[in-house]
């Protein structure tokens, strides 16, 4: 079997780590598989290495001064359509609306849904749920959801975690120490929130929770570490800049981290911060777990079927800053021992493997049609 597994971007988003992750365990599994992309801006290869048993096509994709969101949108999708060839693979599998609109009839997980006003991106964002002919979705709310606004009835398979890549940072060895204590070093004593500063992920929130906590933790620091993504969100970040000056506090802004490093930095974390409005899954709290580390997240129904007990949850700002509180003072009782336990045993429990193995029962159940009927949004 020859699968094509499609993402919009090179760069560390939840979707791409998803797609490398998958691809990867899918020629364990035995199958043939090509990772195709954008690659903007000259990139050459991923945010990461790739096991070089899985087949890259990365598709040319150069910068446009002064071109709009929308107009970005279009041109990926244009591009990627031109390039890519479906009769050279059984499974088309796209991962994002990007791929999904490029591709023809094709799989698509759909990983969290998006709301747009615009009236081109609005209908990328239908067309790439409407037209596949089959779904995956990594959580049963998600699937809710598409069930809901479709009528279709999406397979749950859910993301796997490296966990022991995140778990051996966490160790004490004097190659993990040091690399905690390179970030704490540079940091001091922090709250890191992964996926840069962006309204779904819910940056200026946690911004004004840390503003509450610093009147009790003024020696603790806010980072922010990534946020590569093709949308501009320089509203959003000029709204946070304001309200980080109205509140008088200093976060550390780190941009990506190089995937080597990534690792030490959740590992020397006080907490983990995660107050997204909107997720599927939540696979980088989830690596904190994986490192041992207390995660604070958005009260959502999708995080709560995830995480069960293994988190804080917080509905409010207020409730963020009380939540955080207990989790840099909390004091490493029978309590927080058991639930940081737990954590680690459910990043453990999802594996890349089982998940590539859920994904073939999946493919040999919905190979590619001759024709395919769009749904309809109920």
């Amino acid at each position: 079997m020859h699968i094509a597994l499609i993402t919009y971007s090179t760069k560390p988003r939840g979707g791409v780590v998803h797609t490398l992750n998958l691809a990867e365990a899918l020629v364990d599994a035995g199958a043939q598989v090509t990772v195709w992309s954008l690659a903007r801006a000259g990139d050459r290869g991923f945010f990461r290495a790739v096991d070089p048993r899985v087949r890259v096509r990365l598709i040319d994709f150069p910068t446009v001064d002064g071109e709009t969101v929308t107009e970005r949108i279009v041109r990926s999708i244009d591009t990627m359509r031109r390039a890519f060839t479906p009769d050279d693979h059984d499974i088309v599998h796209a991962q994002d609306c990007i791929s999904a609109n490029a591709v023809g009839r094709c799989i698509r997980t759909v990983h969290h849904l998006d709301t747009f006003t615009t009236p081109v991106l609005a209908d990328c964002h239908e067309k790439a749920i409407a037209e596949p002919y089959a779904h995956i979705c990594v959580s049963a709310a998600v699937a809710a959801e598409v069930t809901a606004g479709w009528g279709l009835d999406p397979t749950v398979i859910a993301n796997g975690v490296d966990a022991e890549r995140f778990a051996a940072a966490a160790t004490d060895t004097p190659a993990a120490t040091a690399g905690r204590d390179r970030w704490r070093d540079r940091l001091g004593r922090h709250i890191l929130a992964v996926g840069g500063i962006e309204p779904r992920k819910g940056s200026i929130d946690l911004l004004e929770a840390y503003a509450l906590l610093q009147i009790s933790h003024p020696d603790v620091a806010l980072v922010f570490a990534g946020g590569e993504t093709l949308f501009d969100y320089r509203e959003y970040r000029e709204a946070f800049d304001r309200r980080r000056a109205e509140l008088a506090v200093a976060p550390v802004v780190l941009g990506t981290v190089a995937e080597h490093e990534l690792p030490a930095l959740v590992a020397s974390a006080e907490v983990f911060a995660f107050p997204s409005v909107k997720e599927g899954f939540g696979l980088a709290a989830m690596e904190a777990l994986a490192a041992g580390r207390p995660v604070v997240t958005r009260d959502l129904p999708v995080l709560r079927e995830v995480f069960g007990d293994t988190v804080g949850y917080a509905a409010t700002v207020e409730e963020l800053a009380r939540e955080l509180d207990e989790a840099i003072t909390s004091q490493p009782d029978r309590t927080d021992t058991d639930r940081a336990d737990a954590g680690r045993a459910l990043a453990q429990s999802m594996t890349w493997e089982t998940a590539a193995a859920r994904h073939l029962e999946f493919y040999a159940a919905h190979p590619r049609p001759a024709h395919s009927r769009p749904a309809q949004r109920t």
